[in-house]
């Protein structure tokens, strides 16, 4: 874990709210000059703190319809098979978060398409069309509460 002052919090804080603030804005923010919180947002991103700076983007907007949240169970876990299905999962454009986990699942996605009809050919061709899929359980979501990648962070 990297060593995070009151100030790297507060860039932390304010740039997970909006990654668009001028450098004087942030300024004005954590108290510091422009250059030095620039200094401090490089340093951060250097060292992994700051993974990317993305925007949410509204599904419905761009066409996706519908989300779904999907519960993947392998025939077997091996290592081979779980490295696979990552990269899988981080080559597939519908997979918008993938989650390798414990418990009565291997893996968690949340998954995109157009309508009904996408999800079947997303479905046929990712899990169908592999062998190493025991079953996957899908649930439809309904209404999207919240969306952001925003972490608490602590000093």
């Amino acid at each position: 874990m990297i060593e995070l002052d009151r100030i790297d919090v507060a860039l932390l804080e304010a740039v997970q709210k909006n990654n668009r603030l001028s450098s004087e804005e942030l300024a004005e923010a954590v108290h510091l000059s422009p250059t030095a919180c620039q200094r401090r947002l490089k340093r951060l991103r250097n060292e992994g703190v700051i993974e990317a700076d993305v925007s949410i983007v509204s599904p419905k907007a761009v066409g996706r319809q519908i989300t779904m949240i999907i519960l993947v169970s392998f025939e077997r876990e091996r290592a081979d098979i779980v490295d696979r299905f990552k990269s899988e999962v981080r080559n597939t454009r519908e997979v918008m978060i993938g989650y390798y986990v414990t418990g009565d699942a291997d893996f968690i996605l949340v998954v995109t398409a157009k309508d009904m009809e996408g999800y079947e050919q997303f479905t046929r061709r990712f899990f169908y069309e592999n062998p190493d899929i025991k079953g996957f359980k899908t649930m439809v979501v309904m209404d999207r509460v919240k969306a952001t990648f925003a972490f608490p962070v602590e000093v």
